[in-house]
């Protein structure tokens, strides 16, 4: 059966009213669109975890710091409709902004703490409009259970924290980050790279592995680990890095120690394009 798009609110809701009454287990994957195989790793997942697998392809302009991001984000909902169609999609709501804010929005979830580092630093009201729209997108579609990459550590944990403190029927199910073969994880923003910056990018999961052997060793000291980091990725000029930063996988705050797993994340520039990677870390085991 072919792939079914669905643009409005009320449209969304009366299709899967069904699906609910039969009991059906409906999954959702959040998206921007500009699909690609991470994205069909989610898809994978919630088409193996779900009777009934829902696709929401929406640009967010709420959570963009900058118009210039938002509006050349890349946008083929033709191409993301024939992606879905051949990973086994039900459902694609693809709803317009007016269709998403009718009106002013002036109604926002804010989840303080977990924002205050990494991208939340630099990204002031970005998780604000994320959490916002999620919030969104979990009562429109009611969901059993959501699927987010790992790639975006910081948006899963808020998230998560947001799904347990306002008491959301909802599962969250987080799934390992798809990368290149050099290690590069997939993103649409990489589409904006050129061959050079492209050959570049690959630093930033060779300096991430680098952090993952390091504190593998024995190494607890973050400073030591940032600055090796830092030294993975100064060779290069095409590089600017915005953050590098090691910090509690489920709090995202700083570390002054590393005696438990950590998250090791970065934010790097390359041209006008910014990516953000990261690795889970684990010290040796204690004897």
């Amino acid at each position: 059966m072919s792939v079914r798009l669905l643009e409005t609110i009320a449209d969304t809701r009366s299709a899967l009213e069904p699906a609910r009454r039969q009991g059906q287990t409906i999954g959702l994957v959040p998206t921007m669109g500009a699909l690609h195989a991470g994205h069909g790793r989610l898809i994978a997942e919630a088409r193996q975890g779900t009777n009934l697998v829902v696709v929401s392809v929406f640009v967010n302009p709420v959570q963009f710091d900058r118009e210039d991001d938002f509006t050349r984000y890349p946008r083929d909902l033709p191409r993301d409709l024939a992606f879905c169609e051949a990973a086994g999609v039900d459902v694609v709501f693809a709803p317009a902004v007016q269709e998403m804010y009718p009106a002013p929005q002036r109604t926002f979830v804010e989840v303080t703490r977990l924002t205050g580092h990494l991208c939340g630093r630099f990204r002031p009201g970005h998780f604000r409009g994320v959490a916002t729209v999620v919030l969104k997108l979990l009562n429109i579609i009611q969901p059993h259970r959501a699927y987010f990459g790992e790639k975006d550590a910081q948006q899963l944990a808020v998230v998560r924290r947001m799904v347990r403190d306002l008491n959301l029927p909802v599962e969250i199910v987080p799934v390992p980050t798809v990368r290149e073969p050099d290690g590069l994880a997939i993103s649409s923003r990489n589409q904006h790279l050129n061959p050079q910056d492209r050959r570049a990018a690959a630093a930033l999961y060779r300096a991430l592995c680098v952090a993952q052997q390091r504190i593998a060793s024995g190494a607890t000291a973050p400073e030591d680990i940032r600055r090796d980091v830092l030294a993975a990725l100064q060779p290069d000029p095409r590089l600017r890095v915005e953050y590098v930063e090691i910090v509690d996988p489920d709090q995202m705050q700083p570390v002054e120690r590393i005696t438990a797993p950590v998250r090791v994340a970065l934010a790097v520039w390359i041209g006008s394009v910014r990516l953000i990677d990261n690795l889970l870390c684990e010290p040796p085991p204690r004897g």
